[in-house]
Formats: structure tokens, sequence, C-alpha cells
């Protein structure tokens, strides 16, 4: 029950105690939430003649002390609160068990040696291991457990050296998306001395002869890093200074690109590839020979997105969808670069190509169908050679490797697979396990299906559902129904820890995937973006819809969660239809519209999925969904629980704030609106976490749901 609640109000300096909510308790009386007191400024922007009210603009100052005090007392209410709940203990007990167990990553092969991260199914994060053969016992080469006493200094990146014996490999504290590269010696486990600094999300990519490597940086501002400016690619010889370091490649003809370079699989070009935005990129070409030259363009067109995988008889071979919406896969000479002069090698077929890879003379292409992964192989020049086999239907990643290679690694999980481990060998084609994880979720009490619903606007999106044997569809059942709906990403069957933890506990897993990810092609991606961002919300409240008609679920037993882009996806929907969700978890959600772009350059590249306010056209779409724009005074809106980290650098916290102050203002019932912020942790994707901390964090999320749910 919400019985500390009392307690926690009396605690808090800043609490507004004239204005109690009550929060509902399934079984038992309730208890008032009073909510720490939160001014609203005056604060007016005028986007092409509407005036828009920003009374929470002063959030946006992040460090300030009217802004800490307010999270710090935020916190001092939601935090004893979630953990008063009955079943928090026990979920994090049951957290713990569920995530022990040993897992891996797809090895990377360099000069013989297998590296790849493992984690024992205790350890706080992945260590990175090295084994010189595939039966031989690997040995550490990296455990970022001890960089940092609690574990929030986490290994963001590494990549290898040509022979095998370097390392270059990236550290971020406390959940930052700024990281920190240094090179390691991999026997000995010393560091070279420099630090390389002005870092965010790039790789490291190495010279043919292992004397350096390639990486993109922020240029210097007022004696640190600017990331309101396009990085820069620049060149690092092992052993030398940081200042030392040559610029190689920048962008002074646009405001917005920014360049990523990797070395051709030949050793002969460096590779740039200049992301405008998630729709958009171009690649270009320098002779690692002649770097002084000028760079050659490949393909420049900016009206699609294009990877290159690999250099065979002197051609980039590279996948596209430029003039093709599903994806397709051209050779290019680099002498004759000119789209008109592509030599097509795997047409675009009627599924969409979600990743490619060139390894061992043979193309290895994922496709999608039907939001599961297929993998087909083929020739260099275009001709079939059959599918690579999987386990069953799930999601696949990984072939890395080179053309000069006749082995590679990938990974297969499901809803309940939780991750093999698989060695593809290109010349034969065979298959065959290299490692596999193991779970204690009772997997095999689990069924699987893939459903398909029809959308406001009359499109048919896939949905998968994942539950016990023997559902009974009586209108009952919990439900939690997730989505993400942006960026060209799919969902595809996943092992996902956090779900493990929601099927555990004997509900009902709903994934929508819904337009704005790559299910369907850049089509299906382009659908659910800019003026067309209303179809993912639309698609997402059809899913709930259909949940409910076919008696899944009803109402008050049906929770969203999205994070990210699906915590915008989560802010909208409640929003529009509060009276349709039982309970709404939004996740360091993008949930300003209006001023999402203004922290970094980062931020504004997202303008491809969501355009920019400064255009009448993109403001006029954004405004009308933007959740904290879209907030009513005196509706009802659901049990909410809104989770972020104020060490959030990719999406900016305050997006959270402005959107609890807005709900907790406005909220017409007693249904509760909480506010729980992270110290130690940033953005928290993937395992940018630690163990402890992700434990914790999802422990309150379900004990939340779980009480308002009743379960």
């Amino acid at each position: 029950m919400l019985r500390l609640a009392a307690a926690a109000c009396a605690a808090v300096s800043l609490c507004a105690c004239a204005r109690p909510v009550a929060t509902p308790a399934p079984q038992a009386s309730t208890t008032e939430i009073a909510y720490p007191d939160t001014p609203r400024g005056e604060q007016v922007d005028e986007y092409f003649g509407v005036r828009v009210a920003d009374p929470y603009h002063w959030m946006e100052e992040l460090g300030a002390p009217e802004v800490t005090a307010w999270v710090e007392a935020q916190n001092r209410i939601s935090k004893p609160l979630l953990e008063s709940l009955p079943r928090y203990a026990r979920l994090k007990e049951r957290l713990d068990a569920l995530w022990s167990y040993e897992h891996y990553t797809a090895p990377k092969v360099h000069a013989g040696r297998y590296f790849f991260e493992y984690n024992d199914g205790r350890s706080t994060l992945n260590r990175l291991v090295v084994a010189d053969g595939l039966e031989s016992e690997p040995a550490v080469v990296l455990d970022p457990a001890v960089l940092s006493p609690d574990g929030t200094t986490l290994l963001s990146g590494w990549d290898v050296s040509p022979d095998g014996r370097m390392v270059a490999w990236a550290a971020a504290a406390g959940g930052s998306d700024w990281d920190l590269w240094r090179i390691r010696r991999v026997d000995t486990g010393e560091d070279y001395p420099e630090v390389l600094e002005g870092t965010k999300f790039t790789s490291a990519e190495w010279l043919p002869d292992s004397t350096g490597f390639f990486y993109s940086r922020y240029p210097r501002k007022d004696g640190g890093w600017d990331d309101q400016q396009q990085v820069q690619v620049w060149l690092h010889r092992v052993g030398t200074p940081q200042a030392e370091d040559t610029l190689v490649y920048s962008v002074t003809d646009h405001p917005t690109r920014v360049p990523y370079a990797e070395v051709s699989s030949d050793g002969a070009w460096l590779i740039v590839s200049v992301y405008q935005d998630s729709r958009t990129n171009g690649l270009f070409a320098l002779p690692l020979d002649r770097p002084e030259s000028a760079p050659v363009p490949i393909v420049v067109s900016w009206n699609g997105i294009s990877e290159y995988l690999g250099t065979a008889g002197g051609r980039f071979y590279v996948n596209t969808n430029v003039g093709a919406p599903n994806g397709r896969l051209v050779a290019i000479d680099p002498a004759r670069p000119a789209q008109d002069r592509w030599t097509a090698v795997v047409p675009e077929d009627e599924l969409a190509i979600d990743d490619a890879d060139l390894v061992g003379e043979r193309l290895i292409v994922q496709y999608l169908q039907d939001a599961k992964s297929r993998v087909e192989t083929f020739g260099l020049d275009g001709s079939p050679r059959g599918p690579v086999a999987l386990p069953g239907p799930g999601k696949v990643a990984g072939f890395d490797g080179d053309p000069d290679k006749d082995e590679t690694f990938f990974t297969f999980e499901s809803f309940t697979n939780p991750g093999a481990v698989l060695r593809y060998r290109p010349a034969s084609g065979k298959t065959q396990r290299y490692r596999q994880s193991e779970t204690v979720l009772a997997t095999d009490e689990l069924v699987t299906e893939q459903v398909f619903y029809t959308s406001r606007d009359g499109t048919r999106v896939p949905m998968f559902l994942v539950h016990r044997q023997g559902m009974v569809r009586d209108g009952s059942n919990p439900v939690l129904l997730y989505g993400y709906g942006g960026f060209n990403v799919p969902q595809l069957p996943t092992f996902d820890l956090r779900w493990a933890g929601w099927l555990d506990m004997g509900g009902v897993l709903a994934v929508a995937s819904i337009r704005g990810g790559g299910e369907y092609g850049s089509e299906w991606h382009a659908a659910g973006t800019r003026e067309n961002k209303q179809n993912v919300f639309d698609d997402f409240i059809a899913a709930a819809e259909w949940l409910i008609g076919n008696r899944i679920t009803s109402t008050p037993k049906l929770a969203i969660n999205g994070r990210s882009n699906g915590g915008l996806l989560v802010g909208a929907v409640q929003t529009q239809r509060p009276e349709l969700f039982g309970v709404a978890t939004p996740i360091v959600g993008v949930l300003d519209m209006l001023r999402y772009h203004t922290p970094s350059a980062n931020a504004r590249a997202w303008s491809g999925d969501y355009g920019l306010s400064e255009n009448e056209r993109d403001f006029r779409a954004q405004y009308a969904y933007s959740p904290v724009h879209n907030v009513k005074p005196g509706t009802c809106y659901p049990p909410t629980l809104i989770q972020t980290a104020d060490k959030d650098d990719r999406v900016v916290p305050w997006h959270s704030y402005k959107f609890a102050a807005a709900l907790q203002h406005a909220q017409g019932c007693d249904n509760p609106i909480l506010l729980r912020v992270e110290t130690r942790a940033g953005h928290g994707s993937a395992d940018s976490k630690p163990r402890w901390m992700r434990i914790e964090e999802l422990a309150e999320r379900y004990a939340f749901i779980a009480y308002h749910m009743d379960m």
C-alpha cells in the first residue's frame, strides 16, 4: 500500500500539501500524496503566429539549484513510495535470479583470436575476453567492473587491431554518452599512456598495419568539447598524445551532417559515411595512400540510406535503399561511381533488408519477414546460394567478417530463447552452435503467437503476443503493451530481460510492430515520421483496442511501456486517449517536441523522424501530438510512473521533468503521477547500466504496475 506517502510529504521541504492527490489502493483505503511545489513561469514562445506557453522552461537549466532541489523533492516522494509497494522486494529477488545466467556476444575474429563479451550471470557488467581457439578457455582482456566502485563506469565500445595484439576501448562514466578511449595490449593488460577525449558514438577503425586508427570527435571550445557542432574524423597513432592527431575529414558545406569512417576491407580506402538524419546519408571514399586527395563521392543522392559492406574485385559492395524502398545490394566502381553505372547484384525483394554483410566471398542478407529474421546468401555475382539455417522464428545479429575470412558468428534469440551464438562457414554453408544461454524462466510454459490488426487508416499491423499456455480470453489478463515506432528500428522477437520479469509474473506481453520502424522497409519507416508521426500513435492505440476487443485484457489490466522514442509514444497516446489505458510508464522519453533539438547536434539529427519546430509544417504536426503541450487540465490520466536519469545527455531529463510537472498540475482524478529520477545513470540503453541498478529500476516499475492492476 502507499502508506509512506504522508511521511514522505512531511519530509519534503518543497511540499505543497494544499492540493493532495489520492492514490487508490485496490483492497484498502487510500493515502494522500502531496506533490512538490512546482513554480509555473511566464515563458511564452511564438511559432508562426501561434503563442505557446512554456511554464516549465526553467527546468532546462540542468544543475541549477532550483532544478536539483525539485528533482530531490520528487525522489523523496517516489522512491520510498515505490519501495514500499508489496511486490517490490520480491521482484528484486526474483529479477536477480532471472538475470543470473551465462550470456555471450558473437565473437569477432582477428589474427586467429576470438574476441567477445561474456557474463557469468553474476557479474555487474560484461567482461571483454579473448580465446586463442574455439575450444580454448577465454582470458579476460578487460573487466569494466573494476573501473568504478559501484559499476557505473561502463565499457561503451571496443575495436581490435588487425594483428590481434591491441584493443582500443572506450569507457563512459555514470551513463553519459561522452566516453574516453584508451589502447590496451591484449597479452599484458597494460594500457598505452594516451587518452582520447571528445567522443560519442564513434568506433575505432584501425589502419591495416595496426599503427593507429580513425575515429570521430567533436571540436574544442573554451577548453572543452562542443557537441553543438558536428564531429570530425581524425587519425590517431598508437603511443602519441591526442594533441598530435591528424584531421582527416570534416563537413564544411552543411550545418548538421556528421561523418563517421571505416577502413575498407582491402585496406586501400577510408570509407566515410556522412549521416544527415535517420532517412538519409552519403558515402565518400579517400584513398589511404593519398589522404590529401579530394574525397570520391560514392553515394551522394541524399535520398536514402547506404551502407558499405566490403570490397571485392576492386568494387565496393553497398546495401542501399536509394531507388529501392525495401533495399538492394549493388556493386560500385570507385573510378565510375555515378548511380547510372551501379551494377545490380541482389535486387529489391518483397521482403525488406534489415542488414547485410560480405564474408568469405558470400553476401549474407538478413531479411524481415513479418518482423522475423530470415537470412539468405548470394555469390558476389548475385547468384542465390541458399538460406542460413536458424533455430526457429526470432531475431539474428552479427555476421562480422571480411571477404578473405571463411568463418563468421551470429546470435539468435526469441521471446523464449535467451540467446544462442552460432558459427557459420560461408564456403560450405554449414552452421553449428557455439554457445547457448540458459534461463530459469519457465519458457516451456510460454506460447508466442503473431496476430495482425487494422489501424485507423486501414493499415495492417503485426503484433506479437507472449503468454502462458491455456490463457483464458475473458478480459482479465494483465497485459504489458510495448512499442517503439521510430528511426527505422524493427521490433523483432527478442529475449529482453525486462520482459522476462513480466512474463515470470504471469503477465501477457504484447509487442506491436508499428509504423516508424523498419519492419517493412523504408516506406514503413517514412509512414511514421514528421507529418506522418500520428500514424505511429494510431497504430499503438489500435493495438490496445484490439487487445481489449478480443478479450485478451481490459483497460484496468492494460499497461503501456516504451523508452526513449518509445517514451514519446507512451506520452502521446496517454494524452490522446487517457481513458484507454490502466497504467502508463514512459521511460527516458522525448516529450517536448518543440524543443527536443536544442541541447545538442546529436538531438538535432533526429529531425529526419521528428522534423524541426523552426519549419512551419513540422511545427504544426509536432504541436498536435507533443506530450508536454497536450496535457489538458481536469483530465483523468492513468496512474503514471515516469522514469529518467539526471546524467542522460542523449534524451535530456528535462523532457521527463516537464511532462511530470504538467501531469501533476493537470491531473483531474486520484491516479498518481510519479517521477523517479536515477541520479547515477544516463540514457540506460542495452547494457549501459550496472546490473543492480537495472534490477532496482525494473522492480520499481513492475511493482507500480502490479499494484495498480491488483495482480
